[in-house]
């Protein structure tokens, strides 16, 4: 289906009322995703996976430079999309499953991770949060994170990042595995249930077994 110029494939649940899991995803990634999570002992849920492609424009909270040479800058869409994604978006795909979900999770990989993480500080609608080798390396990220007030605090949060990430040359993302740590530590400290993995491999290892094993986490 198509809603708001996105392109969405909804894998239902068994049963309705059953929980809904909303991924930003990349190219394909939530056929991927849902292959690794057939192999898995899961509950019940559906599982909508939005395909962003002007992905350095809807996910990121605010512009910066690119952080590498000839990389396209970010230009800070998020705001605009998280208000499509709970206005239209979410309201759409619940209408196609015919029921009300027992909750709403919010789930991505790399800059779409970090866009979950954002979304806790603007809207109420997300319950369970996962960010999977989430970019939380973004410049003025952690200052915001610890000076603002979360929309609402989460049932669950679930944070990862692969154990090479941070053995980079680039002074901006060299952040991100400090940054996930201390953001974990800062999340507990509201008494949000929050677990930090630490995976085999660089950043783009395992994408969608990873991304699998967060949702697993967060519904379980």
């Amino acid at each position: 289906m198509n809603i708001a110029n996105k392109e969405i494939t909804i894998y239902p649940a068994c049963n309705a009322g059953s929980p809904l899991v909303i991924l930003n995803s990349f190219g394909d990634e939530g056929a991927a995703v849902h292959e690794e999570l057939r192999k898995m002992k899961t509950a019940d849920f559906a599982l909508a996976s939005i395909k962003i492609t002007d992905w350095n424009t809807d996910l990121s909270p605010w512009a910066i430079p690119p952080v590498y040479k000839n990389d396209e800058p970010f230009t800070g869409g998020a705001d605009a999309y998280l208000e499509t994604l709970t206005g239209e978006i979410v309201p759409a795909i619940i209408s196609e499953l015919g029921s009300k979900p027992a909750y709403i999770a919010l789930v991505g990989y790399s800059l779409a991770g970090l866009f979950a993480v954002y979304a806790m500080y603007r809207a109420k609608l997300f319950s369970r949060i996962a960010s999977a080798s989430g970019s939380l390396w973004y410049p003025g990220f952690m200052d915001c994170a610890k000076s603002h007030e979360l929309a609402a605090l989460p049932e669950k949060l679930y944070l990862s990042l692969g154990d090479r990430e941070a053995r980079t040359r680039n002074q901006i993302m060299v952040k991100v595995e400090q940054n996930t740590g201390d953001l974990h530590e800062y999340y507990k400290s509201l008494g949000i249930d929050t677990i930090f993995v630490l995976n085999e491999g660089n950043h783009f290892k395992d994408a969608g077994l990873r991304i699998a094993k967060a949702i697993t986490w967060i519904t379980d």
